[in-house]
């Protein structure tokens, strides 16, 4: 965070709501939109502030670099194995940084939005499942404007002093209808789309729009969840 806050406070104009939903202390599963390859570090800043170090579920592909990986290595971010025999790895990993009271980012989705007006799809149940093994809240967080940074259709970077960027983070999901319920499918679904609404409520206080129903489907087996 020390290279990435200033370029942040340069190249951003920040609206952020909702810090103090973010616990200071202790675990916190923290879900949020994925609209742009810049958001990241839009919601890392965001979290920075809120006093918690930004911990990233990231494509395994980043650590393959030498020097990229070993940067992630050493800042806590946690590598995504999609479709392969160390897929449960990356959850094992945040299931136990949640109970050294650590936090987690996560992109349900598992990828930047098909919609193609950037609503949220339906997420993959990761969050859920996290949610049922560490009993940790689970904070929803909605942002808007990283695709100003870059265009994920158009696929061009506009970097320019001072975008609009909103960031809003929400109190804790309610999920105690599951608590200690078995990690059904049904479950894990119910539980997904409880979380994925309360983001897409938050966007829609952003953007004041109405969105569409949340139909799309999560990302197809093999692109894994971040």
């Amino acid at each position: 965070m020390i290279l990435i806050k200033p370029i942040m406070l340069l190249f951003t104009r920040r609206t952020w709501r909702g810090l103090e939903h973010v616990p200071t202390t202790g675990p916190a599963i923290l879900v949020s939109n994925h609209i742009s390859h810049a958001d990241p570090l839009v919601v890392a800043h965001f979290v920075y502030e809120a006093g918690r170090w930004p911990r990233f579920l990231a494509k395994s592909g980043l650590f393959r670099n030498p020097v990229l990986g070993y940067l992630l290595r050493e800042v806590e971010q946690i590598p995504v194995y999609r479709g392969t025999a160390d897929a449960a790895k990356s959850l094992e990993e945040a299931i136990a940084g949640l109970r050294a009271g650590k936090t987690v980012i996560i992109y349900p989705e598992g990828t930047i939005t098909r919609q193609p007006d950037l609503w949220p799809m339906r997420g993959k149940t990761g969050v859920a499942r996290l949610a049922l093994a560490t009993g940790a809240p689970v904070i929803p967080i909605a942002q808007w404007g990283a695709q100003r940074l870059y265009d994920p259709i158009r696929k061009k970077i506009r970097i320019r002093p001072r975008t609009p960027v909103t960031v809003v983070a929400g109190p804790p999901v309610d999920l105690s209808a599951w608590r200690d319920a078995p990690p059904t499918k049904a479950t894990l679904h119910e539980m997904t789309d409880t979380i994925m609404r309360h983001i897409q409520d938050l966007l829609v206080e952003i953007r004041g729009e109405t969105p569409p129903e949340l139909d799309v489907p999560p990302a197809a087996a093999g692109q894994g969840e971040r």
